[in-house]
């Protein structure tokens, strides 16, 4: 399965809409462009692929493989990037500004939902981030 991930990029963050086979799924938000400095910039553009994680503090979310200089990007619930993001990336159902976003997890439940799916269909899950 084939996600895309459409962003537009600002001086405090970065706000994306987030595709699977061409139909919109949810909004993204993001940190803003910086270099792809640890915890404090948004992913590079490219193509990753998506893994099934479980945490205690996050409990389901996703994980983006091999992102270049930098290690466990997950994509998981924040309404504001700026306060709840280090460098990862949140699903969001409504854009409310420029990295602020509402209901997350709503938003990420489709999401998981969407994955799932595919990863009970055995196809590998990936996401190509363009602007």
């Amino acid at each position: 399965m084939d996600l895309i991930l459409k962003r537009s990029y600002f001086e405090k963050g970065t706000n994306g809409a987030l595709f699977i086979n061409g139909r919109f799924i949810c909004f993204t938000i993001e940190l803003p462009w910086q270099d792809n400095r640890r915890n404090v910039s948004c992913v590079p553009e490219g193509a990753y692929e998506v893994v099934p994680r479980i945490s205690k503090r996050f409990r389901n979310h996703l994980h983006i493989l091999n992102v270049p200089g930098r290690s466990l990007i997950l994509i998981h619930p924040a309404n504001d990037a700026a306060k709840e993001l280090r460098g990862c990336l949140s699903p969001v159902s409504q854009l409310s500004g420029i990295g602020t976003g509402w209901l997350s997890r709503a938003a990420l439940q489709k999401l998981l939902s969407l994955c799932y799916q595919a990863y009970d269909r055995k196809e590998k899950v990936t996401l190509t981030i363009k602007s």
